[in-house]
């Protein structure tokens, strides 16, 4: 018996994901014949270099083999003491399943780092904990997709996770156009237009994405962006999903990041269905591997819960290690105690030079002739418009710059862009000295691309 293209699903075919794509392909080829590769295509900090979190680390350690509390009297007390509280509140340590929507006391923990972030009272039943956010995006894809003609609004550009999961789920996609002359901001009369094309067409929409700050586009949206968003979504009867996994890394001056949540509080918004997700893969964390996060839901009728604790259980649970990763990120060392002073230094190194970085990426790239980009005002992106010769692509462009200069990017066409624009996305974590040649490479690529 055999197997073919022609035997799978259209759906599955049909589902690209331009993070790890054909350019990527090509990237690992080169580098197994030997060539020093950059890779800027994906927020992977740990493989960019950043260090991971010494508490994170030792907590999960000692969780993993306990008897290392006894032999490694070095070992700060606080971190002890917490790992005590996992192997306490897993009741079996972490190789065995937790209940499906995590540990009871990790979810506590969320909710209260939700209430002292936003003002606002947290329910611990309301939180998921999921294998990275991209699960909980799934989940709440699955769940809100019930046949082909049901759309989800996601912004262009957008992160991949959302198109590609969208067309595996055959529903429709629903796209708005973020402003680019204006920050990346969302525009009330775009949003207007863009789900009444898609009724024209017979889309029922059921949902909007937002993705604060943005990927790829690193802008911070405003409280007042949010809350047009929020009005949008009553007057049409619309879910919201707010993915605010980079909610930690800000770095314009007088910027700050904004909770869906604590918005919708403030307007006393009781009607509309809020998802809101959170992962241990950004932020100054970094744990990608680890596969740790969480989303959180409000406005949500119990029954309709009910169905997502379902899904949820159909893979038993979360990884109890990403769930214990995603309670270090939530319950940092107190202070006073004896990890706190290095928990903050390496907090502090790590987001001070992704800020330096976000303006050394953003002012070099401005620099090259031909080439645009916003100010990287948060996440850990940018996403610059380029001038290209013509009858030549902005992937034509990356695969290119892949083949001259070992700089690994994602073509803009990958996230969606207005027609006739061409983009590319590439990060700012690399260390310092490395980005920089990475916007010398760049520069010098692009002055001679024809």
């Amino acid at each position: 018996m055999s197997i073919t293209l022609a035997d799978l699903s259209r759906a599955v075919l049909d589902t690209e994901y331009a993070v790890r794509g054909p350019i990527v392909a090509r990237a690992a080829e080169l580098e197994r014949a030997g060539r020093d590769i950059v890779y800027c295509n994906i927020g992977n900090p740990q493989a960019l270099k950043q260090k991971p979190l010494s508490w994170v680390r030792r907590v999960l350690a000692l969780a993993e083999a306990p008897e290392l509390m006894e032999e490694c009297r070095s070992v700060p007390a606080d971190a002890v003491e917490a790992a005590r509280r996992v192997l306490e509140g897993s009741k079996h340590g972490l190789g065995a399943y937790s209940e499906s929507k995590g540990l009871r006391f990790i979810r506590e923990d969320v909710a209260a780092f939700i209430s002292k972030r936003d003002g606002i009272d947290a329910d611990p039943e309301a939180i998921f904990l999921t294998d990275g956010a991209s699960k909980g995006v799934q989940a709440a894809l699955r769940m809100l997709i019930s046949g082909p003609n049901d759309g989800i609004m996601i912004p262009i550009p957008q992160y991949p996770l959302y198109s590609a999961t969208i067309t595996l789920y055959e529903g429709k996609q629903v796209h708005y156009y973020l402003d680019e002359g204006h920050d990346w901001r969302l525009d009330r009369a775009m949003l207007d237009e863009a789900i009444a094309e898609a009724r024209r067409y017979g889309v029922r929409t059921r949902a909007i994405t937002v993705i604060n700050p943005g990927n790829p586009t690193g802008a911070v949206l405003d409280r007042d962006n949010i809350a047009m968003i929020v009005g949008f979504a009553k007057e049409h009867g619309l879910c919201i999903l707010a993915d605010e996994v980079y909610q930690e890394n800000v770095y314009r001056p007088g910027a700050r990041f904004t909770s869906f949540a604590k918005v919708m509080h403030e307007l006393g918004e009781k009607d509309v269905p809020l998802f809101s997700f959170h992962s241990i893969s950004k932020g100054f964390t970094g744990e990608c591997g680890h596969r740790g996060g969480y989303f959180e839901i409000r406005n949500v009728p119990s029954d309709v819960a009910a169905q997502l604790l379902k899904l949820q259980s159909v893979s038993l649970c979360a990884s109890v290690p990403g769930q214990v990763a995603t309670w270090l990120m939530v319950k940092p060392p107190v202070e006073g105690g004896p990890s706190h002073a290095g928990y903050v230094q390496e907090r502090d190194l790590i987001l001070g030079e992704l800020k330096a970085r976000a303006r050394l990426l953003a002012d070099g790239l401005n620099a090259i002739p031909g080439i645009h980009s916003n100010e990287v005002a948060g996440a850990m992106y940018a996403f610059p418009r380029i001038e290209l010769p013509s009858g030549r692509s902005d992937s034509d462009w990356a695969m290119a710059l892949l083949e001259k200069e070992g700089v690994c990017v994602v073509p803009g066409s990958g996230f969606g862009q207005i027609p006739g624009t061409a983009h590319f996305r590439t990060t700012i974590l690399p260390p310092t000295a490395a980005l920089e040649d990475v916007v010398r490479r760049i520069a010098r690529f692009h002055s001679s691309f024809a």
